[in-house]
């Protein structure tokens, strides 16, 4: 028997043709089978059997599971390969994990802080799919489609509401407010497999989350709930443990190889429905029968892969969504402008407005002029306005989150006598202080050394620190408030200082002062938070980066959102900034998403950015800037006679030089993304393509 199988890695062809030995044993579609390519033997995935074709193959080495992959992920790769033109080997190795042909010694084991694979007494199962209804051939669920459009009444008052306690004793505490209910009923009722829930700070979307997986899992079905992060991830695991038990899986990147393969194989082989939560690579955990994914904070930038291949997250479940039958919800307090715009168009956008507490109050929101230096006068980092209230915090017993998206001590390092800055050797790019070590650091490529103790092109001994982030800031704070408990959360915090490990120190009150940047601004609940201050609010704002706005917007927005949450009576936010007057200040403190939003629809659909049209960015690097400058000329200039494109003029990349030369970028854009498909046919293969790229050109 013969078989188009896709080899993982950069396989160029979408499929190979191969022979099978084993004349009584016929493969399925989705079978994970080991394949010569060359000289090595990789993993692959059978995709059809076809007719003996007329030229010689190579032979199937063996079948690894007898369980093939569910038909989605089957889809999932001719997607990627159709949709975002990468290799469909590449795409193979999104789902497959890493030494699938190693044998593992199952152990009956838990995995970090119970973020796990299996419990005590579990075993793998081997044996025949459950009983019940399977999906189609077609790809088409129709159990999961039934279970999408059933009224609400049948998930809020379901007649078999009993069962589904006697099987999780706990699901009796998913409480529902009236505005949790009209959002369930309306996310069941809107049109088509994806579906927007806008669900301000506070407003209880995890607990709408809870209902719909609990739905799901007693019909059999299988969900996956993706986060942004895994630091999000033990917040949310907790509560789904709560409920679910030993059904939860969490896949994250700190798992070892043996661990992730011992997880793929348990849910592939599970004959019981489960509920997968993780970052972006969760999306592609092989569940048998899928009924429900939800995407929370689904704004997030992280859901995008910027490495080979790469991808949309979102776009990717919006397709599983329509394939399988199943509902896609996608959750957030600040939709990006383009969910939001193209689900207002279908009718599938819900809101959710009323905080989830009734003891919730609005924060107070104090604007603060940087350039107003009388409001600085006791320390140039903090205002006098928000140190007071540090110290009434403190006397109170009560915490402080300060805010900076910017990590380590000093963004720049020059020298006084020349001028010279001290760049990465790799990235071309500044060096940022961390004086706690006395380092320099990359951000980019994670170079450091030792700060020098002279200019290396000068010699003078003058070198000096300019700007400032999170770890001066700590430290500042420590000598403001010498008896407060400081602790700092960014990317530079040591192994196993993660917010998911230090989460319960946090609520527990063992912190008066936190000081971070994006990992602390979304999604955590902090009980005894009553201040938050952003020290420098407009630091994004002049990106060259369509999506800047909308960036600062989302970030203010979580930011605020960490305080008014019901736990006290009163909430204060002090954003501090040099553009006080800046619309998109003024629509974070206000909390105003719509005014925001026709905001900045207005000015995307004036300039043609997305969601108006589509975008396209294709970047070069070369050894010598004369030879990418030639090129990327050579290409502006055949793009531009297509009248269905808009081309931007040869541009410098984001890091314009790194070790590996020059980097020159064209942005092009169009109203069909089959033109910029078309676009790519026939270009140097020098150049990398991104479609959809997030914003950064």
């Amino acid at each position: 028997m013969f078989y188009e199988v896709v080899p993982e890695g950069k396989i160029n062809a979408l499929t190979y043709h191969y022979e099978s030995e084993s004349k009584n044993d016929s493969l399925s579609a989705g079978q994970i089978v080991i394949v010569p390519v060359g000289r090595r033997l990789v993993p692959g995935v059978v995709i059809k059997q076809v007719v003996q074709p007329n030229f010689a193959t190579k032979a199937i080495s063996k079948k690894i599971y007898s369980r093939p992959l569910p038909q989605h992920l089957l889809n999932v790769i001719q997607f990627i390969y159709d949709y975002y033109l990468e290799p469909s080997g590449q795409a193979v190795s999104l789902i497959l994990p890493r030494g699938i042909q190693k044998k593992r010694r199952k152990t009956e084991q838990m995995f970090g802080d119970s973020l796990l694979t299996t419990g005590p007494g579990e075993t793998f199962h081997s044996g025949p799919r459950p009983s019940g209804p399977s999906p189609r051939a077609d790809g088409a669920n129709p159990r999961a489609a039934a279970l999408r459009n059933a009224p609400s009444s049948e998930c809020l008052h379901h007649p078999s509401l009993t069962e589904k306690t006697e099987q999780f004793p706990n699901s009796a505490q998913i409480q529902l407010n009236e505005a949790q209910k009209k959002a369930l009923k309306a996310l069941q009722e809107a049109p088509g497999a994806t579906k927007l829930l806008f669900g301000v700070t506070g407003s209880g979307k995890t607990n709408i989350y809870l209902r719909m997986a609990l739905n799901a899992v007693s019909e059999h079905f299988s969900t996956i709930l993706l986060v942004p992060e895994i630091a999000l991830t033990g917040q949310l695991v907790r509560v789904f443990r709560e409920v679910f038990g030993d059904k939860v899986i969490v896949i994250h990147s700190g798992l070892t190889e043996a661990e992730r393969h011992l997880i793929f194989e348990r849910v592939l082989m599970s004959e019981e429905p489960m509920v997968i939560i993780g970052a972006r690579s969760a999306l592609f955990a092989p569940v048998a029968k899928l009924g429900l994914i939800i995407i929370d904070e689904e704004h997030e930038g992280s859901y995008y892969q910027e490495n080979a291949p790469k991808y949309s997250a979102i776009r990717v479940a919006s397709y599983i969504a329509q394939k399988s039958g199943a509902s896609l919800v996608l959750g957030s307090a600040t939709p990006s402008v383009e969910d939001y715009y193209l689900a207002s168009k279908q009718k599938s956008a819900i809101a959710l407005t009323r905080k989830a507490k009734a003891s919730a109050v609005k924060p107070k929101i104090n604007i603060i002029d940087f350039k107003n230096r009388d409001s600085f006068s006791k320390n140039k980092y903090f205002s006098n306005q928000l140190l007071s209230a540090i110290s009434h915090n403190l006397a109170e017993g009560r915490q402080t989150l300060i805010f900076h998206n910017r990590r380590g001590s000093a963004p720049l390092t020059i020298c006084e006598s020349c001028g010279e800055e001290i760049l990465c050797p790799n990235c071309f790019l500044p060096l940022t202080l961390h004086a706690d070590e006395y380092t320099l650091h990359c951000h980019t490529c994670g170079f450091s050394e030792k700060v020098p103790v002279a200019c290396p092109k000068c010699g003078a001994p003058g070198l000096i620190h300019k700007g400032f982030g999170t770890k001066l800031l700590e430290s500042e704070l420590k000598k403001l408030f010498p008896a407060a408990r400081v602790h700092r959360f960014d990317a530079d915090n040591k192994k196993g200082e993660r917010m998911d490990v230090l989460y319960s120190s946090v609520r527990d009150g063992e912190i008066d002062i936190l000081v971070g940047t994006q990992a602390i601004a979304k999604g955590l609940d902090l009980p005894r938070l009553a201040t938050v201050g952003v020290v420098q609010a407009d630091a994004g704002l002049n990106l060259p980066d369509y999506m800047a706005e909308e960036r600062v917007f989302q970030l203010l927005t979580q930011v605020i959102g960490r305080v008014g949450r019901g736990h006290l009576a009163a909430a204060e936010v002090f954003i501090q900034t040099f553009r006080p007057e800046h619309p998109v200040l003024k629509f974070a403190a206000d909390e105003d998403y719509m005014g925001f939003y026709e905001y900045l629809i207005r000015r995307r659909r004036k300039a043609g950015f997305p969601p108006f049209r589509f975008v396209m960015k294709l970047e070069i690097t070369m050894k010598t800037e004369a030879i990418v400058l030639r090129k990327v000329r050579e290409l502006v200039a055949k793009l531009s006679s297509n009248e269905r494109l808009i081309v931007s003029p040869p541009q410098p990349g984001f890091h314009e030089r790194t070790a590996k030369g020059y980097t020159w970028q064209i942005v092009v854009r169009s109203r069909s993304r089959k033109a910029l498909i078309g676009a790519c046919e026939g270009i140097d293969k020098n150049f990398r393509i991104s479609l959809d790229p997030p914003g950064l050109l």
